[in-house]
């Protein structure tokens, strides 16, 4: 989509891919006419009444919420989202609460997978001398 719109529309000299309709920086209140527009186009009468998707932010927002709450790493959804540990703790921390159920069910399952392990090496036995013999192998090549 933005490979389609740099096609199409091109980049200012200053290398922004957006910029204002007599060229130069976007003010607020260009962006603001355009996002309200867009909504307009997007969304339902009665989602319009809402608060949903109300300023650009809101998508940012939703975006970092959505990597956290689908279990990525703190440390690398700030660093996607350009802030530091400390500042995605203090705005997303309330996302961050309430895990715990998750979180014990990857460490029942890491526990499991422990368990398990011996029994499927009892299930699936490799041949006796097979890894002395690729090792053999490897070294005449």
């Amino acid at each position: 989509m933005v490979r389609s719109h740099i096609e199409r529309f091109g980049v200012g000299s200053d290398g922004r891919l957006f910029r204002a309709a007599r060229t130069g920086r976007l003010t607020s209140n260009e962006y603001s006419e355009v996002w309200t527009e867009a909504r307009k186009a997007v969304l339902s009468e009665q989602e319009l009444r809402t608060p949903l998707a109300d300023v650009p932010y809101a998508l940012r927002h939703a975006a970092i919420s959505l990597w956290i709450k689908s279990g990525m790493d703190p440390v690398e959804a700030a660093y996607r989202a350009g802030h530091s540990l400390a500042v995605l703790y203090r705005f997303y921390a309330k996302l961050l609460k309430g895990g715990s159920a998750a979180a014990n069910r990857l460490v029942e399952l890491g526990l499991s997978a422990r368990r398990l392990g011996p029994i499927l090496a009892r299930a699936w036995p490799t041949r006796p001398g097979l890894h002395r013999e690729t090792r053999a192998r490897s070294e005449t090549r």
